[in-house]
């Protein structure tokens, strides 16, 4: 299912005008999903496949998010870290609604268990979001590999010290590694220079 997905973004690697980025990365998506659903009906043991998706597609001073499911997006602005996605689970709905605490989420039995994800079946949209981009901002995109098994405070200590983004990425997916990750791990960090 990702490596449809990927497919399906590559039309994207082209410049984009900052007016299209969100009708750019919605079109992005819904191909996506066609693809997958046509990997279903071609063959039907496939059925239930899915993934999560968070993509960001700059132009100018503008970028696009698109998300969907449980990866997460991460802004450094100004020396402060913000999440600025949130995820598509079980338990991040039960925490909305303040039915579990958020010490009660990382032992919940069913903390894994995504509301939202591309699967072919048109049955769940991502979210978008337009944002604007500052010389200094650091964006992270990660998989749950690394959320998962990585507390808050030690993501934001390599997203605030280490310079080089490159080395940043290498940093968190050791940390996943030492934290025992349960699943795949994924770590960009991209600068925003100019």
């Amino acid at each position: 299912a990702s490596a449809a997905v990927i497919d399906a973004l590559r039309p994207l690697d082209i410049q984009v005008p900052a007016g299209e980025l969100l009708n750019a990365l919605d079109h992005a998506a819904r191909r996506a999903d066609a693809a997958l659903r046509d990997m279903v009906q071609a063959n039907p043991a496939l059925d239930g496949m899915g993934t999560t998706l968070t993509a960001l597609l700059w132009s100018g001073s503008q970028l696009g998010l698109l998300h969907i499911g449980d990866s997460r997006a991460y802004l450094v602005r100004d020396g402060e870290v913000f999440q600025i996605t949130q995820d598509h689970t079980l338990v991040q709905s039960l925490l909305d609604e303040g039915k579990i605490t958020a010490e009660e989420v990382a032992s919940h039995p069913q903390r894994l268990l995504l509301l939202r994800a591309l699967t072919g079946s048109h049955s769940s949209r991502p979210d978008l979001q337009l944002r604007q981009v500052r010389p200094g901002d650091r964006y992270l995109l990660c998989s749950d590999g690394l959320h998962v098994v990585a507390p808050p405070e030690a993501i934001s200590r390599v997203l605030l010290t280490v310079t080089d983004p490159d080395q940043a990425a290498a940093d968190l997916l050791a940390q996943a590694l030492e934290g025992g990750a349960p699943d795949n791990i994924t770590c960009i960090v991209a600068d925003i220079n100019t």
